[in-house]
């Protein structure tokens, strides 16, 4: 009885064994091919490598590149500006208007200030959209909106307003999701992410931007669950590309960052009083 049991414990040790070492010889190759290909490629890595703007596993990387050499045309491109919306065809900003102190964000919402005391109330929203050329209808429509949802988060208190004035002072707390990062959370601009704009979606020309392209950067920009953000974006450049599109159909690179410091508004109600 005792021999039975010891025959049979080890038949079961040596089947044990057997299987252990035939999972190894199964395995073993594949396990060393793939520390091959580990080690190939960290061979092939250089100091370069901890530059790269593109992963091959990651396609979006390469189809949507970021600019590069900024440095050669504008200083710092990376520093945020707090006054000046530079970039690399205006290293000085906008020649011509003061920026009054003012924060580039504050700037690009000034052009509706209508009696320059720091609040914009709809009625002055409304003369504003009405002066670079909307019609009265979509006017009301547009000032009663952009009010209504910017208003609150620039209040100085607590309470809501039936004026629904917008404060200048706090215009940085109106700042949405799924937006740019053209503006940084207080309102200054970043000539980087501006160039970025192009560089990953200005597939026709390397200075302007089609409707189709203008749309694709607003998928590109969004932002998981922000469902407000998503359609604020797709708005404002909506309504953008509907006052500054050329013949051809296409904004340019100056109308664009004129929109980010508000001087775009200026040539615009200039244009429509003028009647070009």
């Amino acid at each position: 009885m005792c021999l039975v049991w010891v025959q049979v414990n080890v038949f079961s040790a040596l089947n044990c064994i057997n299987t252990t070492f035939f999972h190894f010889s199964v395995n073993r190759p594949q396990e060393i091919s793939t520390l091959k290909k580990r080690r190939e490629k960290a061979r092939k890595m250089s100091k370069d490598d901890s530059m790269a703007t593109e992963a091959h596993l990651a396609p979006v990387t390469t189809r949507r590149r970021i600019g590069s050499n900024l440095e050669d045309s504008l200083s710092e491109p990376y520093q945020a500006r707090a006054l000046t919306a530079s970039d690399t065809d205006h290293p000085i900003g906008t020649e011509g208007p003061k920026n009054r102190g003012m924060s580039v964000l504050q700037q690009h919402v000034a052009f509706f200030d209508q009696n320059n005391d720091g609040i914009v109330y709809p009625w002055e929203t409304y003369a504003g959209f009405k002066a670079i050329g909307f019609n009265l209808i979509l006017s009301v429509i547009l000032a009663f909106g952009f009010n209504l949802i910017n208003s609150y988060p620039t209040l100085p208190g607590w309470f809501p307003s039936l004026l629904l004035p917008v404060y200048i002072d706090n215009i940085h707390k109106d700042k949405h999701g799924s937006d740019t990062g053209v503006y940084d959370a207080q309102g200054r601009f970043m000539p980087v992410n501006f160039e970025n704009m192009f560089s990953r979606y200005a597939k026709k020309d390397p200075e302007k931007m089609t409707y189709k392209e203008l749309w694709n950067m607003t998928e590109g920009n969004r932002v998981a669950h922000d469902i407000v953000g998503w359609l604020q974006s797709k708005g404002s450049w909506t309504l953008f590309y509907i006052i500054a599109k050329d013949e051809d159909g296409f904004v340019s690179k100056d109308f664009m960052r004129g929109l980010f410091d508000g001087s775009l508004f200026e040539k615009l109600a200039q244009n429509y009083r003028t009647g070009i």
